[in-house]
């Protein structure tokens, strides 16, 4: 542990946006793993040349350090329907954005859902947020820049995220202080209830399941204030997904920004000059810091 978290110190010497990978789990003590053939790689062209990091089963954390110690820190974790995990575009692109803004971000490849390589699928990627966290609170206190940690998750990153944000943990330093929600998942209709049994569960939900996939109805005072973006045209996540989150945030007392872009469709990431999508990168950063004051 001394060892890691020398590390994690030696972030704030390095050169802005130099990037450490850490292995998120030390040999054998990944939780609901279980001994398989190992698939893990990287697919080059997942959505027309995106690539992406496929079968995931050593899940890492990747640090992009702001080039002055940034208090604040978001940890990123970028869609892929749990089918897949989008390193580059909603990963470390992303990352890469919020450093050169002032901002610390660290990329969560978070391990693959599958009951091949999981005793309990639908449990590993809420794990791996967790141990991430628990990593970046870490680095915080041994460089004595205490701060809030926020999460930003596009698409089923979003589903991780919301997820996370209503299921707080008693261990109070594995749950983010605020959310970037990106073209997130946050309803439970009966097409994504099909996609959590297809693409996490692997299996139809209990009743306590579906219960606890009640996003939107966990929403309460104590929810973590959140960023909302989405485009209008969106026809993979509907942009009610967004929006419900904020209206249910603001009826709790919590703050919630959205920004909708006319077009944009799904899976922008950085967004687009085109089309005025990669305007929210600043628009979040300013949020960011309005939140620090």
């Amino acid at each position: 542990m001394r060892i890691l978290l020398f590390c994690l110190l030696l972030l704030h010497v390095t050169v802005a946006l130099a990037a450490q990978t850490l292995v998120l789990w030390p040999a054998g003590e990944a939780p609901y793993a279980k001994a398989a053939e190992n698939l893990e790689h990287v697919d080059p062209d997942c959505w027309g040349g995106v690539p992406c990091a496929r079968q995931v089963t050593t899940p890492t954390l990747t640090l992009y350090a702001a080039e002055q110690p940034s208090r604040q820190w978001l940890l990123i974790a970028p869609g892929g329907g749990y089918e897949s995990v989008a390193i580059e575009h909603e990963g470390a692109a992303i990352a890469q954005a919020f450093a050169a803004r002032g901002i610390s971000a660290a990329v969560l490849k978070y391990r693959i859902p599958d009951p091949r390589t999981a005793t309990h699928p639908e449990r590993v990627p809420l794990a791996d947020l967790h141990r991430a966290m628990a990593l970046l609170r870490a680095q915080q206190r041994a460089a004595g820049m205490a701060g809030q940690i926020g999460i930003v998750g596009f698409s089923a990153g979003g589903h991780l995220a919301a997820y996370a944000m209503v299921h707080p943990q008693p261990e109070a330093a594995l749950n983010p202080d605020f959310a970037l929600l990106i073209y997130g998942v946050s309803e439970f209709t009966a097409a994504n209830e099909e996609w959590l049994q297809e693409s996490l569960y692997y299996r139809s939900l209990t009743a306590a399941e579906r219960a606890r996939e009640q996003i939107l109805e966990r929403v309460g005072p104590h929810t973590p204030p959140a960023f909302l973006v989405h485009a209008l045209d969106d026809t993979v996540t509907p942009v009610t997904e967004s929006t419900r989150y904020a209206e249910a945030l603001t009826a709790a007392g919590v703050p919630a920004e959205v920004h909708l872009f006319a077009t944009g469709g799904h899976g922008f990431g950085a967004g687009r000059d085109s089309d005025g999508t990669s305007q929210w990168l600043d628009l979040a950063t300013d949020w960011i810091r309005r939140r620090a004051r």
